[in-house]
């Protein structure tokens, strides 16, 4: 089986590549940004290049599309819809030049909306900014591929926040915060987040390739669910400091900082780590059902606190 892995030099993306090459599928990788572990696999490319999507898909039998702007500061926020909507549009198009008849697709959770309890996939969808609406919007494009013809099979993954050895996402900056002894918890934190670990949801994107043709939605997250001051606990646990003091302060004066630093942002042009988003999210329930997921029998290697104990090891190994 022909693997490409659009998106490859990400994240997510390379260690999903690893674990495919060590699982023996011959693979390719399509990104904009070189990836120097598997430098000998990759194509320099843009999901908004037609050609170079066409020449990338020749002879392929399985696309994994994991190619994103994700940020929340992303400017000008055209390019959400640029790269996410209509890159699933060019990459859709290549599947129909080269008769490629199966794309595993990761979305998002966000397309529920900030603040729900108990997501599962036939929950209403209530994207809330400009990368949520473009994922959903890519979802449909890919549905309208699916629906367009016999023998097809899409699996869309909307996975929670990912978080492991690498990553400089937000839990690596949450976990950073606290071995500074900069963080400030903002909100009682007993607001839930689902969470997931990457060994994890690689391996499930690995299992996708075994689904017979058809459609399948699935959230992504590893249970049980973390509050946030479970996480916070769990981390200053492992970095030694449970002995050291919590600053905390109250949803209102935590999301006035964030405002400020919105402005200051506009004045300055330059970006902060702090902003009105971040604060909104981070007190946010995210919470989602894995109902699709337990239904397949899929059984996740590594528990949460165990891939929270591998990620902070690989950034402070020697910080007891």
């Amino acid at each position: 089986m022909k693997i490409l892995v659009i998106g490859g030099s990400g994240f997510i993306g390379a260690n999903l590549v690893k674990e495919l090459l060590q699982a023996g599928y011959e693979v390719r990788i399509f990104d904009k940004n070189p990836c120097e572990a598997f430098n000998d696999l990759i194509t320099i490319g843009d999901v908004r290049d037609q050609a170079a999507l066409n020449d990338a898909l020749r002879d392929i039998d399985v696309v994994y599309n994991l190619a994103a702007e994700h940020r929340d500061d992303v400017t000008p926020v055209s390019l959400y819809r640029d790269v996410n909507v209509q890159g699933a549009k060019d990459i859709v198009q290549a599947a129909e030049t080269n008769n490629v008849k199966k794309i595993i697709f990761t979305s998002t959770v966000a397309v529920y909306g900030l603040n729900k309890l108990d997501t599962d996939e036939d929950s209403p969808l209530e994207p809330f900014n400009e990368y949520s609406r473009s994922k959903l919007e890519a979802e449909v494009v890919l549905k309208q591929w699916a629906e367009a013809g016999e023998g097809k099979t899409l699996v869309i993954v909307r996975p929670v926040v990912i978080f492991g050895e690498g990553n400089k996402g937000n839990v690596y900056n949450l976990i950073s915060q606290i071995a500074s002894n900069k963080f400030v918890m903002v909100g009682d934190g007993s607001n839930k987040k689902s969470m997931g670990y990457v060994g994890n949801i690689v391996r499930f994107l690995i299992k996708a390739l075994s689904f017979e043709e058809g459609k399948y939605t699935f959230n992504y997250a590893d249970k049980p669910d973390l509050s946030v001051n479970e996480l916070v606990r769990i981390v200053r646990t492992e970095l030694g400091m449970n002995g050291k003091r919590l600053v905390r302060l109250p949803y209102m004066i935590g999301m006035t900082g964030g405002y400020t630093f919105d402005i200051l942002s506009l004045m300055t042009g330059k970006k902060y780590p702090i902003s009105s988003i971040r604060i909104k999210k981070f007190c946010a329930n995210t919470m989602v059902s894995t109902r699709a997921l337990k239904a397949i029998d899929f059984s996740q290697p590594f528990t949460l606190k165990e891939g929270l104990k591998r990620m902070i090891a690989s950034i402070y190994p020697t910080f007891r």
